[in-house]
């Protein structure tokens, strides 16, 4: 078994020679000398022997990490500023009103400034290849290592009342992927959680069919385990607790997976190899894309993800260095680290606010960044998916948990000892939500505002202003709000291997055109809803975290309209509003703004079909790598999914006693 040594404080990043023949401007020189400090050597290369910096390396790495974090501030910031500064002088306030519309023109802008910058800045990175890749990440991308002897690891899956014949359905992919990939060093474990009886029974049923299937299948497959709790306390992060408590010892890492996450056996020993190389990493967070559903919102979103996530994972794994975080899933632990400094308290005060902390995963990042484990991201390793919701009404009311589990962060702001970077992952997850009122806010006060002075003003982003800084104002709005999107789009029209992922030139540029009115469909309803979440939650409504809904299904139409009333009325009153203002292009400014909310109810309907998901995959639209190039594992669970489901068994009342698996390990 491996020792756990102490971390050190600092990234591993000994001194590097400068890359640049020029002399290119400060900023730009100020990134440049961050990535290679953060590669190890001149040129992004790894050193041979994965040794930390020498002491006199690290208040340097300190230095340049600082410097990278400012290179992405500072423009941001002036960005925000100017765009402040524009808008005051194009349309000064007068009045309440108008004060209250530039104020939230101004704070708006200034986050969007701050997205658009993300993206830019990733691009740069990625424009510098292997050179603006940590050493860590380098050797990610390398050959798969074999089993070193050194350590155990334990892949667990953690559910609650989920599909278990889908979750068993997973295990055996993930199962046959470790044999090929000869890791007889990582164990498979299902930690349930589940209270019901009858859907304990069919995990208990496919527990014993899986083992049954293992034993006949060869000795090569992985140990598969299972128990379950027979009280459910602190969640997810207590069932994750508690296994560290019972079967920790019997581990160096765990791997922790989501009922609905695929990680490949190459995946799993890679990131076992770089925990085994790496003493001082507590974590390593990788990326699990979206895939393998069929209606066509689920296939929306994970082209969308697919081509405009890249450009900003590059830029936080840059910035962020070791100060990562944590996304609760999909991710390597060291066991050790993690149960001696990621334990939760329940906040002060009731819920929504209070109590058991919803969102647990950021918060134990953070926590083992505060004892000095270095926390981190491999955002192009490969070899790791997860699902998400199949349709509008489930994805909002996934919205509505996280809302609350995010605005719980409030009360962890202030705990001492906290690192800058992991105040500010958590105050990233708690601004994404509370910008939404604020538009909600400026959209409407905006609109009053437009209806009673005749021109669109703010609301309009200044295209229908007069002078100069209406007219720059104007250009750098719409700059700052198109740039991810635009960015990311010409990130993979220059690159022939991009291209060919996402299924050629005319695809990609008809799937992200379609995209783009699906998103000016779907933001208004988005935004209304989750906004409505933020302010309910202050207000004291408490959500239920239930197990997810996770097969593709097709939303009935009474549902739609029950569940989207609100959106239909608050468009009715903007429709009516802007018919009695009278202002033509107010209103077709607003137009479709009015229609997305009206329509919501039909928009779930219609986009939660998988026939017109297949559809549309038919005709070479919102493809992804994971349709053009799919990886067996994927292909392997599609099929396995094709198959008729084996019978449940009858309905049993719960057992007394918790069934665990026999403990071959």
């Amino acid at each position: 078994m491996l020792t756990t040594p102490s971390p050190h404080e600092t990234p591993d990043a000994p001194r590097a020679d400068d890359l640049r023949a020029g002399r290119p401007s400060a900023a730009a020189e100020a990134v440049t000398e961050a990535w290679q400090v953060e590669s190890g050597t001149p040129g992004g290369k790894a050193p041979p022997d994965g040794k930390a910096p020498p002491d006199g390396e690290r208040p340097r790495a300190s230095r340049v990490l600082l410097r990278r974090r400012l290179a992405l501030a500072l423009p941001a910031i002036a960005t925000g500023a100017a765009i402040a500064a524009l808008a005051a002088a194009a349309y000064p306030a007068t009045g309440w009103l108008g004060a209250l519309v530039l104020g939230l023109f101004c704070v708006l802008m200034a986050w969007q400034s701050f997205t658009a910058w993300q993206y830019l800045y990733g691009l740069i990175a990625a424009g510098f290849g292997d050179r603006a890749k940590s050493v860590l990440e380098l050797r990610s991308d390398g050959p798969v290592p074999a089993p070193s002897g050194r350590s155990r690891t334990a892949a667990v899956v953690a559910i609650h009342a989920e599909d278990a014949v889908a979750v068993f359905a997973g295990l055996r992919v993930m199962a046959r992927s470790l044999a090929r990939a000869g890791a007889k060093d990582i164990d498979l474990f299902v930690l349930s959680d589940t209270r019901d009886g009858a859907i304990a029974a069919v995990e208990e049923h496919e527990f014993a069919r899986i083992q049954a299937w293992r034993e006949s299948a060869g000795p090569d497959l992985p140990v598969i385990r299972y128990r379950r709790r027979t009280e459910n306390i602190g969640r997810k992060a207590g069932n994750i607790g508690e296994f560290c408590e019972t079967y920790g010892p019997e581990y160096d890492f765990m791997i922790v997976l989501d009922a609905d996450s695929l990680m490949t056996g190459a995946a799993m020993r890679r990131l076992v190899g770089l925990m085994e190389e790496n003493p001082r990493v507590g974590l390593i967070q990788t990326v699990s894309y979206a895939a393998g559903r069929d209606t066509l919102f689920a296939r929306v979103q994970q082209f969308a993800v697919r081509l405009y996530a890249p450009l900003a994972l590059r830029c936080l794994e840059t910035w962020q260095g070791p100060d990562g975080s944590y996304w609760g899933h999909n991710a390597i632990l060291r066991i050790e680290a993690f149960a001696s400094n990621a334990a939760l308290p329940v906040l002060p005060g009731k819920a929504p606010l209070g109590g058991e902390i919803l969102c647990h995963d950021i918060v134990e990042g953070a926590l083992l960044r505060r004892a000095g484990w270095e926390v981190r991201l491999v955002p192009e390793m490969g070899g790791t998916w997860e699902e998400m919701p199949t349709n509008l009404v489930d994805l909002l009311g996934r919205e509505r948990r996280w809302c609350q589990g995010n605005l719980q962060h409030l009360s962890v702001l202030p705990w001492r000892g906290l690192r800058a970077a992991s105040r500010w992952h958590l105050a990233v997850g708690i601004l994404s939500y509370l910008m939404l009122p604020l538009w909600i806010a400026f959209l409407g006060l905006g609109t009053w505002q437009a209806a009673r002075t005749g021109d669109l003003g703010l609301i309009g982003y200044g295209l229908t202003g007069t002078g100069a800084a209406a007219h720059v104002l104007a250009a750098l709005t719409v700059a700052v709000l198109a740039l991810p999107k635009l960015l990311s789009l010409g990130h993979v029209l220059v690159s022939p291997e991009r291209r060919a992922a996402f299924g050629g030139t005319r695809s990609l540029l008809a799937s992200a055109a379609l995209e783009q009115l699906v998103w000016v469909v779907l933001w208004p309803v988005m935004t209304l809803f989750t906004a409505g979440a933020v302010v309910s939650t202050f207000f004291g409504r408490v959500v239920r975290w239930d197990a997810q809904v996770r097969d593709d299904r097709r939303v009935p139409w009474s549902e739609a309209f029950r569940l989207q009333a609100d959106a239909v009325v608050v468009g009715a009153v903007l429709a009516l509003g802007l018919a009695l203002a009278g202002d033509p292009v107010l209103a077709l400014w607003m137009a479709p703004l009015a229609l997305a909310l009206i329509t919501s109810p039909v928009q779930s309907v219609v986009t939660s079909s998988a026939e017109l998901g297949r559809l549309s995959r038919l005709r070479g639209l919102f493809l992804t790598a994971d349709d053009t190039a799919q990886a067996p594992e994927l292909a392997e669970l599609h099929q396995t999914r094709a198959l008729p489901a084996p019978a449940k068994p009858a309905h049993r009342e719960p057992q007394p006693v918790v069934l665990l698996a026999t403990d071959e390990a």
